[in-house]
């Protein structure tokens, strides 16, 4: 069971960006997905529609995922493993949590069952970059997020010029420079087919 997680900065189109790659590895690959999906006073994921498409998705609320229901997370993992053996486990964690404490957590789940962390892929939205790394407003948790990447998926590039991509990665590069850089629109499917590859590596 392998555990992939999908983090990025509130708004920066995590859940949109997940439903469509969900979808795709399950119509695509023929993979068992389950999403667990860690909201805190944002849209829920629609649960009943996408376990009609194969895929069985797990709502954990009360905190954030890193944190306060770390432990919850664990024996989800456990519970999906049991009940539904999924190929893949996509999670969401919250926009202000840190990817390696939602991986520190994920590991927990895999004292008790057989797990293989996944790349992380880190969102930074292509329409506010300046705005991401303003150390002055959310900067500081930005590039916190941003170092635990493995693949930064720069976001909503449907939206802005060629240029402008290029900025935005470039800004985010200085961050993270050894980083895999994938523009993506959850819009037009850019970038999702290198993302399905990175995400079914191994598998």
């Amino acid at each position: 069971m392998r555990i992939v997680q999908i983090a990025g900065f509130l708004g920066s189109g995590k859940t949109t960006l997940l439903l469509r790659l969900s979808t795709l590895l399950s119509e695509r690959k023929g993979l068992r997905v389950a999403l667990v999906v860690n909201e805190i006073g944002e849209i829920p994921v629609d649960g009943r529609v996408m376990e009609e498409s194969g895929m069985k998705v797990k709502d954990i609320g009360g905190g954030c995922i890193c944190c306060e229901v770390a432990s919850t997370f664990a024996r989800t993992v456990k519970q999906l493993a049991r009940d539904f053996a999924p190929d893949l486990v996509l999670v969401e964690p919250t926009g202000v949590a840190i990817p390696r404490q939602v991986k520190a957590a994920a590991e927990m789940g895999g004292r008790d069952v057989a797990v293989e962390i996944g790349p992380v892929i880190v969102l930074f939205d292509a329409t506010r970059p300046d705005e991401l790394l303003d150390m002055e407003l959310m900067g500081r948790l930005v590039t916190n997020q941003l170092a635990d990447a493995d693949i930064v998926a720069v976001s909503k590039v449907d939206a802005v010029s060629a240029e402008e991509v290029r900025r935005a990665a470039a800004a985010a590069g200085e961050v993270i420079p050894g980083a895999t850089f994938i523009p993506v629109s959850s819009v037009t499917g850019e970038g999702f087919d290198q993302l399905l590859a990175a995400v079914v590596e191994g598998l």
